[in-house]
């Protein structure tokens, strides 16, 4: 049995409801087809954005979206999409699949978007091939209240308002695709181009992102943080910016050999778990690293791409990276979150890779069909963690599974300002069940209500049978002492304590 203590008077702090935020790339059919619509297209749809996807996103509660890319960014030119629809200028999607874009979304329809998701806004700018006056026109056109060139072209374009920009990443990925810079190289340019995302009068404050690592490449995060990482003013906390990016993907058989995400044998199960376990070394090496230049950890690490890779779907185009969901993605999914919960103290925003029909996608669509996910689910069940308050857990008996240092279960828990505990616990085993029991330090637990998510390792929801995998009810309650339930092998398990 496993047993898990519940520490209820101590937290490592709130958990930010951004950790729980999604990324939508102009890549393969995440935006066209998934989100964003034409008016004629027959799908049911608010100013063009599907009307099932929002409702499912809206069931999640997605709390930041980050737009345009993703590569994408680092080659997105904003005034080409904005304006009438018909006059926009096209472009080939060179990154993803030689799609012609036709820049039909643009900033306008983002900020719709993010208005009928009620969620906060995350935009990534144009540093590899862009300009510091583009970026700062975009900022000027996107926050100006008042008479300037920018407002006024916004003005002119149906939007007299001015939209609140939460934040705003300087470029992306710019180690790779985003200009094959060295970090010194970029760190100046981070300096230079942060500096013109203004903060004009009456506007909201604007979080500035700097482009951080790949993976576990130190020397980066180093470097950067040598550089960006001063204080300009005494008051200035944050020196220049508010949050450093980290970008991990889950590789079964590493890059070159990313494998199905169907089929998939016993070994790769743990492989790919084994993999995404490793966030927490992420976390904790960059955070080594984020200590030296901010102990207080006043700056966020925002893990703004994260998930599952495989191989496409066969018969897709490859630049789509269109792959299907299982009840692995779900483990994927369940353990992330898990350790972002854990280290809420540091990491502070977290951008799962992609919202639709891309990578690690929470819904996918066909034609007018819409089919939610495994991971959909792992987000619906631990949606009560953000904002909550994180409490550690101890847990006693967990072995280990799949012949290495996997541990058997693992968890997060929180508590919200109702008092109510939530408990997330996953098993990482793929073929036995484990019995576990929580305990409060201190109290009992009068209720008890919870959810799983289970089924076969390879399980996934399908367009003919969309709900072969989905949440059904716990059986779980209180004996005087705690609460005990039955987790089966590879499942997911939401519990709410009070």
């Amino acid at each position: 049995m496993v047993t898990i203590r519940i520490d209820e008077t101590g937290s490592p702090g709130r958990i930010a409801p951004e950790i729980y935020g999604h990324f939508s790339e102009h890549l393969g059919r995440c935006i066209y087809e998934g989100i964003f619509v034409k008016p004629d297209s027959g799908i049911p749809n608010v100013n063009g954005m599907r009307a099932d996807v929002v409702e499912a996103l809206k069931e999640i509660r997605v709390p930041v979206l980050r737009w345009p890319g993703g590569c994408f960014a680092d080659e997105y030119h904003w005034k080409d999409g904005i304006g009438p629809a018909e006059n926009r200028k096209r472009m080939v999607n060179t990154h993803w699949g030689g799609l012609v874009e036709d820049n039909s979304f643009g900033t306008h329809e983002y900020f719709e978007l993010c208005r009928q998701l009620g969620c906060k806004t995350y935009i990534n700018g144009n540093v590899g091939s862009g300009t510091v006056q583009e970026m700062s026109e975009w900022v000027e056109y996107m926050t100006f209240d008042g008479v300037s060139p920018m407002a006024l072209l916004r003005e002119a374009n149906g939007r007299k308002e001015p939209w609140t920009v939460d934040y705003f990443g300087v470029g992306n990925e710019n180690w790779g695709c985003g200009g094959n810079m060295t970090p010194a190289y970029y760190a100046n340019l981070y300096r230079q181009y942060q500096t013109y995302i203004r903060r004009y009068h009456n506007a909201s404050p604007i979080r500035k992102i700097c482009g951080g690592p790949n993976g576990d490449d130190r020397k980066w995060t180093k470097k950067v943080l040598k550089t960006c990482f001063a204080h300009p003013h005494p008051e200035d906390a944050h020196g220049y910016m508010d949050g450093l990016s980290l970008h991990y993907y889950v590789h079964p058989g590493g890059w070159q050999n990313r494998g199905s995400a169907t089929v998939f044998t016993e070994e790769e199960w743990y492989t790919t778990l084994e993999k995404a376990l490793y966030m927490e070394d992420l976390i904790r090496l960059h955070g080594d690293i984020m200590d030296r230049y901010d102990p207080e950890k006043k700056i966020g690490l925002i893990v703004d791409e994260w998930g599952t890779w495989y191989e496409v779907e066969p018969g897709t185009n490859p630049g789509f990276l269109y792959q299907q969901n299982t009840m692995r993605d779900a483990l994927v999914a369940a353990v992330t979150l898990n350790i972002f919960n854990n280290h809420c103290d540091r990491v502070k925003m977290a951008c799962i890779a992609q919202m639709v029909n891309v990578l690690q996608a929470v819904l996918l669509t066909e034609g007018e069909k819409m089919i939610k996910t495994p991971t959909w689910h792992v987000f619906h069940m631990y949606r009560d963690h953000q904002g909550a308050q994180a409490l550690p857990v101890q847990a006693e008996g967990v072995g280990t599974v799949g012949g290495g240092q996997i541990p058997a279960v693992q968890v997060s828990a929180s508590r919200m300002e109702s008092g109510e505990i939530t408990v997330t616990a996953a098993n990482l085993s793929m073929t036995e069940s484990q019995t576990v029991r929580l305990t409060l330090t201190s109290g009992k637990p009068e209720r008890v209500s919870g959810t799983l998510l289970a089924g076969e390792a390879h399980a996934h929801n399908t367009f003919d049978a969309p709900e072969t995998v989905r949440e059904q009810a716990l059986a779980a309650a209180p004996d005087g002492e705690g609460v005990e339930f039955v987790l089966p092998p590879c499942s997911v398990a939401s519990v709410r304590l009070s």
